[in-house]
């Protein structure tokens, strides 16, 4: 199809950049490699076989069982049926899952069947409030173990403009607290944005400073001029004697 055309012609250049050294079975194979990434990057259990078919016959001029319109609707129609498929399959793990999790030793639900968490060590400085924008750490991962997200530095967040699930499970949380959370994909990004569609998601989530939002910051320095207004006021009142 022409969207894939550039990708394929460019490769092609590529490859047979040293005429010298070019292998044409080498650059044919390259090629079909090109094209199978490109159709795994649908989403689609297609038939290779009959894809192969359809290379030879277009290479032999043979009139194609659809025409490039018509393919492409099928396409989205296919994408469509496989995302819904893999909506509801994902959803009903992860009902299984928190259902389950529920039982396990240490687990809290914060919300039935939808928030659930588990302290793996313990903080003792402030803690997280509704109205924060708390410093974190991180680690997100599907049911699977495959990680989607990671900050190993640091990352301030606003409460107000997280998923649910992660705003909730937050609030509460102190200073050097590390606690892995469990995400319903009600209070997760559901079938939006580029995630799996109805993912359960997990969080491993520490909580470097309970809140660095910019009031916090202003009430922090003037406490920190306190002092130094005590430590001068002495000085102050010998002047005046």
């Amino acid at each position: 199809m022409k969207y894939l055309l550039p990708l394929f012609l460019s490769a092609a250049m590529v490859c047979s950049a040293d005429d010298n050294e070019r292998d044409v079975a080498k650059i044919s194979e390259a090629m079909g490699h090109l094209i199978g990434k490109n159709l795994q990057a649908l989403g689609l259990d297609l038939d290779i076989q009959a894809i192969v078919k359809g290379l030879k016959d277009a290479s032999e001029g043979k009139r194609p069982p659809m025409n490039e319109d018509e393919c492409v609707q099928a396409i989205a129609a296919l994408q469509e049926e496989s995302f819904s498929a893999a909506a509801e399959k994902n959803r009903q793990e992860a009902d299984e899952f928190l259902s389950k999790n529920a039982q396990e030793e240490n687990v809290v639900s914060l919300e039935n069947g939808k928030l659930q968490y588990k302290i793996l060590k313990r903080g003792d400085g402030q803690s997280v409030q509704s109205y924060n924008s708390p410093i974190i750490r991180y680690t997100a991962r599907y049911l699977d173990g495959q990680i989607f997200g990671a900050v190993t530095d640091e990352e301030l967040i606003s409460l107000d403009e997280a998923i649910p699930g992660l705003s909730k499970g937050l609030v509460g949380m102190k200073e050097g607290e590390i606690r892995t959370l469990f995400l319903h994909p009600d209070l997760g990004y559901g079938k939006q944005g580029h995630l799996l569609p109805n993912a359960l998601l997990i969080f491993d989530i520490e909580v470097i400073k309970a809140d660095a939002s910019a009031d916090a910051q202003a009430a922090s320095n003037v406490e920190d001029s306190l002092p130094k207004v005590l430590e001068e006021a002495p000085e102050e009142s010998a002047l005046a004697r």
